[in-house]
């Protein structure tokens, strides 16, 4: 529901939010002419983050009665509040040679306050789409009181080539989908990349040596190197340590899949479980505490939790139906899954107990989890009956499911943190 008109304007994000919240956003002023593309560009790249949320509904420039033609104006309550827009963003750009400076500034329209201190941004022009995603995490943070998304990247698996030969490469891209770039060739299948917690490395799973091995990339130097490679056994699902010392992955070694920890210093390498199922697809808690995993040492594919170091396991899934991997949100306070049953998967999401379980989606295929940084939004891959992969993301009340955007089909999304 929207917010109270007594009291300052603040978005409870809540199960109960049904309406989204309308506001303004006309394109930041050009402080001088060869700032004119960069004002309108980042209006726009802002105005679709907020709107993309489900939270706020932008009210089209065409009914805009107000006009903002310098920033530093007084704002005409009454011109916005004749449009029922209850937020209003005004910003300017300014370019001089390629640096770059934008600011805004927020208003509650309906108590006609500024809500906060206005913001400066300065970069470079080729980073002006970086700085209208900070500039939407502000807003965010400012209307919501919880942390933004927006200045974070994803990456993914991206597809190409016909069904039955597909050439699969590891890609990255905004989490709009936006600058998307291929970090390896598709010589070789590679699968289940996940970020580092400082997003400068990524751990990835990959078949160049024709058994699946781990490999660790730099993303700066593109840089790789091979982790736990032995003759005789697999590596795969591997994800960092809170701490982003060490790694945890499955190997599979004469039949038996365990879960193994490696200190990427020392180069030590810590079995963590020893059982004769299959132990997979492991994620840490934020504090590093304990592992969600996923085994199937009850007979169907569940999920367990025990401590970081090994121990008695516990499980955490009762529903029917089988359960895969799961992934810590960044509060601590869920685990995300994907579910099958009764024909078909489900994104879901439980407390760490395994209580309050809801699931959030529903379809032929959907899995393979990823929480947004402020662990509000969930990505993960779909594809229809017969159809290819695609790239979803839903909010963890169940609403505002949206496809994002790539460049063919894509699988294996991972949400980086936000970025330094």
């Amino acid at each position: 529901m929207a917010p109270a008109q007594s009291g300052p304007l603040r978005i409870e994000v809540t199960e109960g939010v049904i309406a989204p919240v309308p506001y303004a956003i006309p394109d930041f002023v050009a402080e001088n002419a060869p700032a004119d593309q960069y004002a309108a560009g980042i209006a726009r790249v802002v105005a679709s983050n907020l709107s993309g949320t489900g939270l706020l509904r932008e009210i089209g420039r065409e009914a805009h009665v107000g006009r903002i033609t310098s920033f530093d104006s007084p704002v005409q309550f009454s011109d916005w509040r004749a449009i029922n827009a209850q937020a209003l963003i005004t910003g300017a750009a300014r370019l001089d040679g390629e640096q770059l400076r934008v600011k805004f500034r927020l208003f509650d329209v309906v108590s006609g306050q500024q809500m906060g201190d206005g913001l400066q941004l300065d970069g470079t022009t080729g980073n002006w789409r970086r700085m209208a995603h900070r500039v939407s995490d502000a807003i965010y943070t400012r209307l919501t009181g919880e942390g933004g998304y927006f200045d974070s990247r994803v990456v993914f698996v991206a597809e190409s080539g016909p069904r039955e030969n597909r050439r699969k490469q590891l890609a990255i891209m905004d989490q709009d989908g936006e600058n998307v770039q291929y970090l390896t060739d598709g010589a070789a299948l590679v699968l289940a990349p996940r970020f580092s917690p400082r997003g400068e490395r990524l751990l990835y799973t990959s078949y160049e040596s024709g058994q699946p091995r781990v490999i660790l990339m730099d993303l700066a130097s593109r840089s790789r190197q091979m982790l736990a490679d032995q003759p005789g056994t697999m590596t795969f699902a591997p994800r960092f340590s809170p701490d982003g010392q060490s790694v945890i992955f499955s190997l599979s070694v004469g039949g038996t899949t365990d879960l193994y920890a490696l200190n990427l210093n020392s180069g030590q390498r810590v079995q963590l479980t020893n059982t004769s199922a299959i132990d997979t697809a492991p994620s840490f808690a934020p504090d590093g505490g304990r592992i969600v995993f996923e085994s199937d040492r009850s007979g169907t594919s569940q999920l367990y939790v025990m401590p970081v170091g090994g121990g008695e396991a516990q499980r955490i899934s009762y529903g029917e139906g089988r359960y895969s991997t799961p992934v810590w949100s960044p509060r601590g306070d869920l685990i995300a899954f994907t579910k099958s049953h009764d024909g078909r998967f489900h994104i879901g999401v439980m407390r760490t107990d395994g209580s309050n379980e809801r699931l959030l989606t529903a379809s032929y295929l959907d899995e393979g989890p990823t929480w947004a940084p402020n662990g509000r939004v969930i990505m993960f891959m779909r594809e229809a009956a017969g159809g290819d992969p695609q790239i979803f993301s839903v909010d963890i009340s169940g609403r505002n499911l949206r496809r994002i955007p790539t460049p063919g089909p894509a699988s294996d999304p991972a949400w980086s943190p936000l970025l330094p």
